[in-house]
């Protein structure tokens, strides 16, 4: 069980307050993504679940039972951490261990969960060599493995593939949601980064300066999102805004319109301009535009094979069935 409820937490640090009360219930097995720009609030969030910081006001309860004054090591969580924090001069077979022979668990069950979380985490044929012989991926997983053996009610991870490459962050961001899959435990995992919250949540919550400004499924927030905020943040390349009489067309103050809801042609269609910068990725080109009369640029996700060059003249036309529309006050317009 991993049902995890927030009631009115709050956070303050003196008189500044990182997380204004707010409310958030995360369900038994599900991975729940908190997402957000730098300084948002999101890992002092974790923390305050994890009890690695005490809650300003407000209560944190964990399968029913109230949590809020519980030590970090009584709450059945276990966190993984940015860094790997593992101890060089162990094996990974001692690292993984270290947790259940603090909890002075016999022998025999160590090695069954080290054994169990090995395999898991294709570990097995590494368990005798040292961190320093190991990937980055692999020392991550050697820490992750340190939190299965635990068993827990639920895992926490604060940004844990920061310090990984491209290439390993896209293996390890699989490898994790799998790992979900097969646990079917509680996840809660923090990221600056959407493309990850997008591919593994089962629901993200969008936070701003402690505020949460949506919850939802990766597909809600990405065709309905609540505001101009969870707009911008949510998609990649992010959506385009435009004010004006354009907007005023469709009775809105600002509209927005994702890049690959935009066909592109020489010849026709509703808006145009100049091709500036291309970003040619292979299968997907991205055309910023300029000089369209609507906004400083126009971003258009293309297939790959569109072939306009940087000054041609080029004719958009955008879906209009999926624009979406903004009030004053930045909120979306049903």
């Amino acid at each position: 069980m991993g049902r995890i409820v927030l009631e009115q937490v709050a956070k303050r640090f003196g008189d500044v307050e990182v997380i204004p009360p707010l409310d958030l219930t995360i369900e038994d097995g599900e991975f729940t993504v908190f997402v957000g720009p730098s300084g948002c609030g999101k890992s002092t969030l974790l923390r305050l679940i994890a009890g690695l910081e005490d809650v300003t006001a407000g209560s944190i309860q964990i399968d029913g039972a109230e949590a809020t004054g519980v030590p970090p090591a009584k709450r059945g969580l276990a966190m993984v951490f940015q860094s790997y924090a593992l101890y060089p001069h162990m094996t990974v077979r001692k690292n993984i261990a270290f947790p259940l022979r603090m909890a002075k668990l016999d022998r025999q069950e160590q090695d069954r969960r080290v054994e169990q979380a090995a395999a898991v985490l294709n570990l097995t044929d590494y368990l005798d060599r040292r961190p320093g012989q190991l990937s980055g991926g692999q020392r991550q997983r050697v820490a992750i493995g340190r939190a299965i053996v635990r068993e827990p009610a639920a895992f926490l991870f604060d940004e844990p593939l920061s310090n990984l490459d491209a290439a390993l962050r896209v293996g390890m961001r699989l490898e994790i949601s799998e790992l979900h899959k097969r646990l079917e435990t509680t996840m809660i995992y923090v990221t600056h980064d959407q493309v990850e919250a997008m591919t593994m949540a089962d629901k993200i919550v969008v936070l701003r300066a402690g505020h949460i400004e949506q919850v939802g499924s990766p597909l809600e927030l990405y065709r309905e999102p609540r505001n101009l905020f969870v707009a911008g943040f949510i998609g990649s390349p992010k959506m385009n805004f435009i004010e004006g009489t354009e907007a005023a067309k469709h009775k809105a103050h600002t509209i927005g319109i994702r890049p690959e809801h935009i066909a592109v042609s020489e010849s026709k269609g509703s808006w145009s301009g100049v091709v500036g910068v291309s970003e040619h990725l292979g299968s997907d080109t991205f055309f910023h535009i300029h000089d369209t009369g609507l906004a400083e640029t126009i971003t258009v996700r293309a297939d790959g094979e569109v072939g306009f060059r940087h000054g041609d003249k080029i004719h958009m036309s955008p879906r209009t069935d999926v624009i979406h529309k903004f009030n004053e006050s930045g909120l979306r317009i049903p």
